[in-house]
């Protein structure tokens, strides 16, 4: 199977040029990439046919394909991509005015087990590549004629998978999205979204180059917590607070907390005083998401005056908004990622 270029950095396509063409062929390989919409090696007009041929020959680009689109009333576009080894992963467009937003995913699945989120039920079929990751921002800008360098485009890993589990890819491929000759975004423009993988948090915060960090707290007490996500009984709520406490963020950037209200279930004034309690003295912002309901989970989204009761209280802590749910009719908002039909 020819190995796809897809997610490789500069130093990788020197390699793949070969040690007697010029470093530049190299770089006009990087550009042609990241920086173009080449779909065809052989058309890389920048490069002698005689290269790009022999490239072709032994290499693939490795973008996904679209295996099926789902298109919502209010724009928001829904793509299930299929993979080089035939599996599917989801990616969700979500044009709003001036700014448009592609939710990308970093694993196949989920390990995680959210109780309230539908692509928990898929499990964790693996890893996505470098490659994988950047071809999902490729593909669906592309698709939908968005240009990457118009200040425009956001990117937020919130789809299938758990990105601090597959860091390394995950870095390489910001790398690649930050990267001016690459795709050329810009570090404000892209967010990671962990459930709170302690240790992660700390080594992704020593990358000289990296994204905006999300934590999904979604519980005011340990207990809450661990019971709405499991995988947090190993990542204690005191020590997440720490972690997110020493995290070095850079002048302009705060860290936001994802809390996603369940009726009855941790949607009260009570809860929200504890949760302004939690943040207090941290430089964040809270994004409060009423449940997107779905089948086979055993949760309520509660009433509209509950969670601007919710948001009132946090808020004479911690800047405090409102997320409001996209495709919800084509099963594409927050936590519905289940490659449903």
């Amino acid at each position: 199977m020819s190995e796809p270029l897809l997610g490789m950095d500069l130093a990788e396509l020197r390699e793949i040029v070969g040690p007697n063409q010029p470093a530049y062929r190299s770089k006009q390989l990087y550009e042609a990439i990241y920086r173009t919409d080449t779909s065809d090696l052989v058309r890389i007009s920048t490069i002698p046919v005689s290269i790009r041929n022999e490239i072709a020959r032994r290499h693939t680009l490795g973008l996904p394909e679209i295996a099926r689109l789902h298109e919502s009333a209010d724009g928001t576009r829904r793509y299930l991509l299929r993979l080089d080894d035939g599996r599917t992963v989801e990616t969700v467009l979500m044009p709003e005015g001036e700014r448009d937003t592609i939710c990308i995913s970093s694993q196949v699945g989920c390990p995680v087990d959210c109780k309230f989120c539908m692509t928990a039920l898929l499990g964790l079929e693996r890893n996505l590549t470098a490659g994988e990751i950047v071809g999902q921002v490729l593909l669906v800008s592309r698709d939908n004629g968005i240009r990457r360098d118009s200040g425009r485009l956001n990117i937020v890993m919130m789809g299938q998978g758990e990105p601090l589990l597959n860091l390394p890819n995950v870095v390489k491929a910001t790398r690649i999205l930050l990267d001016a000759d690459g795709v050329g975004l810009s570090p404000r423009r892209i967010t990671i979204s962990t459930a709170g993988i302690t240790p992660k948090i700390e080594e992704l915060g020593k990358e000289p180059v990296r994204p905006k960090l999300a934590i999904s707290l979604n519980a005011s007490t340990e207990e809450q917590r661990s019971g709405l996500m499991p995988i947090t009984r190993k990542y204690h709520l005191k020590d997440l607070l720490e972690a997110c406490r020493a995290y070095p963020l850079r002048p302009w950037e705060r860290l936001t907390f994802e809390y996603v209200l369940l009726k009855g279930v941790n949607d009260s004034d009570a809860d929200a005083l504890r949760v302004r309690k939690l943040l207090a003295n941290l430089k964040c912002k809270v994004n409060l998401i009423a449940l997107n309901p779905g089948p086979e989970i055993p949760f309520e989204k509660p009433d509209a005056e509950r969670v601007a009761a919710f948001q009132g209280i946090v808020r004479k802590g911690t800047p405090c908004f409102v997320r409001k749910p996209r495709g919800l009719d084509i099963y594409a908002a927050c936590g519905q990622l289940k490659r449903a039909e």
